[in-house]
C-alpha cells in the first residue's frame, strides 16, 4: 500500500495540478481543459506519458464522464438523482465505491476486494486529497474517480453560487 497526495490551487485558470507521493515528489501531472469543449482532463506520468483522459459529457441533465485509462475505454462515472447527498454511479467491471461522495470519503473495491480509499483533507488552501492505494495497478483508476468527481462537485458549487 501507498499514499499519494493530490492538491488544487485556489486560483488556478488552467485547471493544472500535481499528485505527489508520500515523500512530496510530483507524481502526475493533471491539467483540464479551460474554456473548451467538452470539458476534460489529461493526467500524466513524470515523463509527459499521458495515463488517463477524462472526457466530461457536453449536453447531458446530470454530470457524467467517460474514462479511459492507459490507452482503453476503462468506465463511466455518472452522477445520479438524489434529493439530499449526491450519489455516483460508476459502470466497469466490479467497481463499487462506499461512504460518503460528498465529503470526498470513501473506499474503492473491485469484485468486493478492497483497492484504494480517499479522504479529503480539511483546513487547507485549495482541495486536498489523501489517495490510498491498495493495489498497484488500480491507481490510474482511483486517481480518475478522484478527479471526475471533484469536477461535478465543483461544477455543482460554480452552478449554484451563479443562481443566488
Amino acid at each position: 500500500m501507498h499514499t499519494l497526495y493530490m492538491k488544487q490551487k485556489v486560483l488556478s485558470l488552467r485547471g493544472r495540478f500535481t499528485i505527489k507521493d508520500a515523500d512530496g515528489h510530483d507524481k502526475y501531472f493533471i491539467e483540464g481543459s479551460f474554456m473548451k469543449f467538452p470539458k476534460s482532463f489529461e493526467i500524466k506520468d513524470t515523463n509527459d506519458q499521458t495515463v488517463t483522459t477524462i472526457t466530461k459529457k457536453t449536453f447531458s441533465f446530470l454530470p457524467k464522464f467517460f474514462v479511459e485509462v492507459d490507452g482503453s475505454d476503462m468506465m463511466t462515472i455518472s452522477k445520479e438523482f438524489s434529493f439530499f447527498k449526491p450519489k455516483y454511479s460508476i459502470d466497469a467491471a466490479g467497481i463499487d465505491v462506499q461512504g460518503d461522495w460528498w465529503d470526498m470519503d470513501f473506499n474503492v473495491t473491485k469484485n468486493g476486494q478492497s483497492i484504494g480509499s480517499v479522504q479529503k483533507k480539511w483546513f487547507s488552501w485549495g482541495d486536498s486529497y489523501e489517495i490510498r492505494v491498495e493495489e498497484p495497478e488500480m491507481e490510474h483508476l482511483l486517481i480518475s474517480i478522484v478527479v471526475a468527481i471533484d469536477c461535478a462537485k465543483a461544477d455543482q458549487a460554480a452552478a449554484s453560487s451563479a443562481a443566488t
